[in-house]
């Protein structure tokens, strides 16, 4: 057996194994957070595709990854490379990944025009096919380290304080940086942080395409190295028993059939993930048209990125207080409180306070409902191999990444037509009321109304912290037969 295999699968987990397995989500959001939530805004001002044009694209690639993951999950279940189950995909991927991911950004389309719209959809296109054989495995992993539901909550707490990290890179310093780097449209602006002032380019124009492929560049560097540590420092414990039947494309059906927890876990993926990339995808926009301060993302950002950074702590103090189910009541109802305030921001646009308390609300809410969400995976993943005997976390991953894909997709594809349809053109320094009103939907009221229908979903979700105990009990006695 390699190496990083180890038997204790009810192993107690150190702070270097939570980081170094965190570090995989912090590079992951850093490579695909900035491209959910600037490269729409990038194809469609800067590069100047029609907002038509980039609802096409965003439709093609991300439906393309839904029919591309659960295969991806079959071949990760079926083979055993050498080095480990799931953590040689991370290094095998990971390099063509980075490389991939940064060429999104390279301004191909001013140098050679007739190849603009091609060029950006093959490079998001291979880019998004290469990001399933570094996620899933990834994914595959948050079951493989222990089966302590205790361990599994400190896991996902530490992963989740390190993914909003990533975020605060992304949403908060990413657009700082490309303005910086940016020499057209320069002047001194208010960040409406602590009363700073900075030189500030305009990283909507068309002049500003090689200072975003710099940033993020850097980015890229960065987001490989925490994918090493990754690679270097985690270790596989729980994986499936050698005498288990080979692994088929056909398991992934079957098992989505006889999974009940699997299918409302996956709409619950679904829908939560989708109002998360509708508000990420559609907040540059507003921010820049419907209030008309594009300096202060930043630090508005800032403020938003706190919960997610430093009140992940307080996760388990919720999760007592209200119980499983509560915990994602709370915060969902929280998440559209701060919706409505950033709706009524659009009344006084000037007074950047509203922006602060509402983000920050928001984002609590939601860093908090669609994080935590991922330590319910492994209670399903036990489930399937408590009822049908296959261990296929490979599998579940890919099927919890199809309905994770499918909300990447709606949240990103539906911003985009809804721009196309009431007439949003980014060629425009300001526009028209039924634009600045669609991007509004964007980012207020259909999050606001599927987070009411995550809330319904999480209702029924069946298993309880008693039946996961017990079932992976079950499936050591088993095991140790």
């Amino acid at each position: 057996m390699d190496a990083n295999v180890k038997n204790d699968e009810f192993a107690k987990l150190s702070m270097m194994d939570r980081i170094s397995y965190g570090l995989g989500d912090f590079a992951q959001n850093l490579i695909f957070g900035t491209v959910g939530g600037f490269l729409l805004f990038y194809l469609t001002t800067v590069d100047g595709l029609s907002s038509a044009t980039g609802a096409i694209i965003f439709t093609i690639v991300r439906w393309v990854n839904v029919f591309w993951d659960p295969w991806v999950g079959t071949t990760v279940d079926r083979r055993n490379p050498k080095g480990g189950k799931y953590l040689p995909y991370i290094r095998n991927f990971g390099i063509p990944l980075v490389i991939l991911a940064a060429m999104l950004f390279l301004p191909v389309g001013q140098w050679f025009p007739a190849l603009k719209v091609p060029y950006a959809f093959l490079s998001y296109l291979a880019t998004a096919m290469i990001y399933s054989f570094v996620n899933i495995p990834y994914g595959s992993l948050n079951a493989s380290l222990t089966r302590d539901n205790d361990e599994i909550a400190k896991l996902t707490t530490v992963r989740m304080m390190l993914a909003n990290t990533a975020n605060l890179l992304v949403y908060t310093f990413f657009p700082i940086f490309v303005q910086l780097a940016t020499s057209v449209g320069r002047e001194s602006k208010d960040i409406g942080m602590f009363g700073i002032h900075l030189n500030l380019g305009n990283y909507a124009s068309p002049q500003s395409a090689g200072s975003w492929f710099k940033v993020y560049a850097v980015y890229m560097i960065i987001g490989f190295l925490a994918l090493m540590v990754t690679y270097s420092k985690t270790k596989e414990r729980v994986l499936p028993d050698k005498s288990e039947p080979q692994v088929k494309f056909s398991d992934l059906f079957a098992e989505l059939k006889r999974n009940k927890p699997l299918q409302i876990l996956g709409g619950f993926f679904l829908v939560g993930f989708t109002f998360n990339f509708l508000g990420s995808t559609a907040w540059p926009f507003f921010l820049q048209y419907n209030i008309g301060h594009s300096e202060w993302n930043g630090s508005i950002s800032l403020i938003g990125s706190i919960p997610g950074i430093l009140l992940v702590s307080l996760w388990p103090v919720f999760r007592k207080m209200f119980g499983k189910k509560g915990f994602f009541y709370f915060f969902l109802i929280l998440f559209s409180a701060g919706s409505l305030v950033l709706w009524w921001w659009t009344k006084n646009p000037d007074n950047i306070a509203f922006g602060y308390i509402g983000r920050f609300l928001q984002q609590w809410g939601l860093t908090s409902a669609t994080g935590f969400m991922w330590a319910l995976v492994p209670e399903v993943v036990s489930y399937g191999e408590y009822t049908s005997g296959k261990r296929v976390a490979g599998i579940i991953n890919a099927v919890m990444g199809l309905f994770f894909k499918i909300g990447l997709a709606l949240g990103g594809i539906l911003p985009a037509f809804i721009n196309s349809f009431t007439g949003f053109n980014g060629t425009k320094a300001t526009q028209s009321a039924s634009a600045l009103m669609g991007l509004q939907w964007s980012l207020v009221w259909l999050p606001i109304i599927m987070a009411v229908l995550a809330a319904i979903i999480i209702k029924i979700y069946p298993l309880t912290d008693d039946k996961v105990f017990e079932m992976n009990r079950e499936i050591e006695a088993r095991r140790n037969k």
